[in-house]
C-alpha cells in the first residue's frame, strides 16, 4: 500500500479518469474537489439561522459569529462553505425563505458554474511617451516596431500602445499631443499590416486618438476611465471594437491621495455593472474588465482584488490584470521598477489562478515561461 497526499489544486477530473472512475462518478466526485467560500455581510440574523440549518442539511456549512442562535444582534457577517453541487442546492432552497434569503439565492446562483478554462492571453505593453514609470517600456520610431515584433515572437497575443503616462501623480496632455506621439507608430503598424499578425490595443480615453487608431487596424480600446466618455463608447460600438473597462477611483494626478472604499470588491463590481450596462446601450459586443491595480487603491485593496478575481467572473466577461512592475510590489518587498519582474509574475500567476485570463505585462517572454510551467504543474 502506498499513500500520497495530493494538492488541492490538481486537475481532479484528470486524476479520476486516471484511476478509471466511470463518467457519472467523475461528475459527482469532481464537484467535491472544489469548494466555494463565500462571505455574506449584514445578513439578517433570522436568515443566518435558517441558512445555517439548510446548509448543514445538505452537507455544507455556514460559519456564524457567537450570539447568532440567540439573535443578540440584528445582522451578522457569515461565511458559507460549499461544493458546487451544494451551492446549487442551497440556492434553490433559499428561494422561498424570508429575511432576504430569496435575494441571496439569486446571488448564490451567480457563483455557480464558474470555471477557469486554462486559456491565458498575454498583452504586451509599449509606451510612446518618455515619462512612463518603467523606462524599458518606452519606444519610438523604428525601435517601437522592432519591439512589437519581438513581443509577438515571444508569445504576445495582443499589443497595447499608449502615448500618455497614467502613473500616480501624472498630468494629462492634450489629445493633439497624445496623437502626435502615437500616430507614427499606428501608421507604421497599419502600413505593415500588423493587424493581421496580432490584436492591436490602444491605451487611451481620447476620442480623437481612438478614432485615428480604429481607422487603422486597431480593434481594442483600453480605457482607464472605463467608458466615462460617451463618444468613446460610441466609437467602440460603431467600429465593433473590444472595450477594456478599467476601474479607477479619482484621476491619475490625485488617485493615490487617501483612497477609501466601503468594500473594494462590492464597489468595483457596482462600477463594472454600471459600465457594462452603458456599453450594452452603445452596442459594444465585447467588453473586458480590469479592476485597476494601483489606480486609486491602497496596498490592501490591490491584494484583495488580486486574490478575489473569481468574484467578478459572475459578470460574464473576461478579466484582465495589469500589475506589471507596479509599486504595490515595492510596498511588499522594497524594490525599484527594474527589479520587480519576480513580484510581477507572482501576482499574475495568482490572478490567473483566481480567474483572470488576460495579463498586461512588460516582460512577455518571462511571463510566457511562467504560465507554461504553471499549466504543466496543474496538469
Amino acid at each position: 500500500m502506498v499513500v500520497e497526499k495530493l494538492s488541492n489544486s490538481i486537475d481532479m477530473r484528470r486524476e479520476l479518469k486516471r484511476i478509471g472512475v466511470d463518467g457519472g462518478g467523475i461528475s459527482i466526485l469532481e464537484d467535491k474537489g472544489h469548494m466555494h467560500v463565500i462571505r455574506i455581510r449584514e445578513l439578517h440574523v433570522g436568515g443566518a439561522n435558517i441558512l445555517k440549518q439548510d446548509a448543514l442539511s445538505i452537507g455544507a456549512d455556514l460559519a456564524v459569529p457567537r450570539g447568532t442562535v440567540t439573535a443578540s444582534t440584528p445582522h451578522v457577517d457569515v461565511v458559507l462553505i460549499a461544493t458546487e453541487r451544494q451551492l446549487q442546492q442551497l440556492a434553490k432552497k433559499e428561494k422561498a425563505q424570508p429575511f432576504g434569503l430569496k435575494q441571496l439565492s439569486e446571488e448564490l446562483e451567480s457563483f455557480c458554474h464558474l470555471k477557469h478554462d486554462g486559456d491565458v492571453s498575454i498583452m504586451g505593453i509599449l509606451n510612446a511617451n518618455d515619462d512612463s514609470f518603467y523606462h524599458a517600456s518606452r519606444f519610438q520610431g523604428s525601435k517601437a516596431i522592432e519591439r512589437i515584433e519581438t513581443m509577438i515572437e515571444e508569445g504576445a497575443d495582443m499589443i497595447d500602445l499608449g502615448g500618455v503616462s497614467s502613473r500616480p501623480g501624472s498630468i494629462a496632455v492634450s489629445a493633439e499631443e497624445e496623437l502626435s506621439r502615437v500616430a507614427p507608430i499606428i501608421d507604421a503598424l497599419y502600413e505593415q499590416k500588423f493587424y493581421e499578425k496580432t490584436r492591436l490595443s490602444l491605451d487611451s480615453y481620447e476620442p480623437l486618438v481612438i478614432h485615428y487608431a480604429l481607422e487603422r487596424g486597431f480593434h481594442i480600446i483600453n480605457d482607464i476611465t472605463g467608458l466615462a466618455n460617451d463618444e468613446v463608447a460610441r466609437l467602440c460600438g460603431s467600429y465593433g471594437a473590444t472595450a477594456i473597462i478599467m476601474h479607477m477611483q479619482g484621476n491619475p494626478k490625485s488617485m493615490q491621495e487617501n483612497p477609501s472604499y466601503s468594500s473594494v470588491i462590492s464597489d468595483v463590481e457596482d462600477f463594472f455593472r454600471e459600465r457594462i450596462e452603458k456599453g450594452d446601450a452603445f452596442g459594444i459586443k465585447d467588453m473586458i474588465l480590469d479592476c485597476g491595480i494601483g489606480f486609486g487603491k491602497r496596498m490592501e485593496d490591490n491584494c484583495t482584488l488580486i486574490t478575489h478575481q473569481s468574484h467578478f467572473l459572475r459578470l460574464g466577461k473576461k478579466l484582465l490584470v495589469g500589475a506589471s512592475r507596479k509599486s504595490m510590489i515595492d510596498a511588499i518587498s522594497p524594490s525599484k521598477s527594474d527589479e520587480r519582474l519576480a513580484g510581477s509574475i507572482a501576482i499574475h500567476l495568482k490572478a490567473i489562478e483566481e480567474g483572470a485570463t488576460i495579463l498586461r505585462v512588460h516582460d512577455v517572454k518571462e511571463h510566457m515561461q511562467a504560465i507554461n510551467v504553471w499549466k504543466a504543474l496543474r496538469g
